[in-house]
């Protein structure tokens, strides 16, 4: 039996990075997938899946498109069981004063209001089937300051108060909300990752990681995948570092 077994799970951003190995890892765990993303990628990754997926194309902003994601789950699969709310883009790395008022809607539009709307529709859906899990992707930058990531750490930020705030309303209806953390993790939103699909030897960390290594999309999959599972049963509210120990302090000294 899989982590997941039988459990019907919609997971955002599902066509690249870490939404997709999200999504095929817990595929492979038992669980019925619904891959949403905007980019249309999200077809290729249900179609790798097979018959446990179904693709839903989903602006995570728009919440017309939030609602008929979760309705689609409802609709093919039953119910819902598990909700990650992955969906999410960095911006523009640049101090504040030069960020515009238009790249601050953007990054606030996906990666905070996106995951509110995600629960919103979510809870409502796990309320009536008697619970479930929800995973959000918040960052390392919601839990320590990273320097040009003022505005984008402020929506990660949120992120991590949603889901405590909302563990606590929910904790007694069966439904468990958590939160990863990730640090420097190569995915599509770096560059380098077009070339090469795993960091290459002397692939440069924009900050100090004490374990010195890019996280992969991969061991952020597996992280979520515990927080979904049975095996995270007496757990909520967590917002869980995934980042080679940039949050826990320095680089130890060599």
């Amino acid at each position: 039996m899989g982590r997941l077994q039988d459990k019907v799970a919609v997971i955002t951003g599902a066509g690249s990075g870490m939404g997709k190995e999200m999504a095929l890892l817990f595929a492979r765990e038992g669980a019925k997938v619904v891959c949403a993303d905007r980019s249309g990628q999200q077809d290729a990754v249900a179609a790798q899946i097979g018959d446990a997926a179904l693709a839903v194309h989903a602006d995570v902003a728009n919440s017309a498109d939030v609602r008929n994601m979760i309705r689609s789950a409802e609709r093919h699969f039953g119910r819902l069981d598990v909700l990650v709310n992955n969906a999410g883009f960095g911006g523009r790395m640049m101090p504040l004063h030069e960020q515009s008022e238009d790249d601050y809607d953007a990054i606030q539009a996906v990666n905070l209001k996106g995951v509110f709307l995600g629960m919103k529709y979510g809870i409502e859906a796990m309320l009536h089937s008697g619970g479930g899990a929800i995973v959000n992707t918040a960052s390392a930058a919601g839990l320590d300051g990273m320097r040009h990531h003022s505005v984008y750490g402020a929506a990660k930020a949120g992120v991590i108060q949603l889901t405590k705030a909302a563990a606590l309303d929910y904790a007694l209806q069966n439904i468990r909300i958590n939160a990863i953390c990730p640090g420097m993790t190569w995915t599509g939103l770096v560059k380098a990752s077009a070339q090469h699909a795993v960091p290459p030897p002397n692939a440069c960390l924009p900050f100090p990681v004490p374990m010195n290594r890019w996280g992969l999309a991969s061991e952020l999959a597996f992280a979520a995948l515990f927080l979904a599972s049975d095996e995270a049963s007496y757990i909520t509210g967590v917002a869980l570092p995934v980042d080679g120990g940039y949050v826990a302090g320095p680089v130890p000294a060599a």
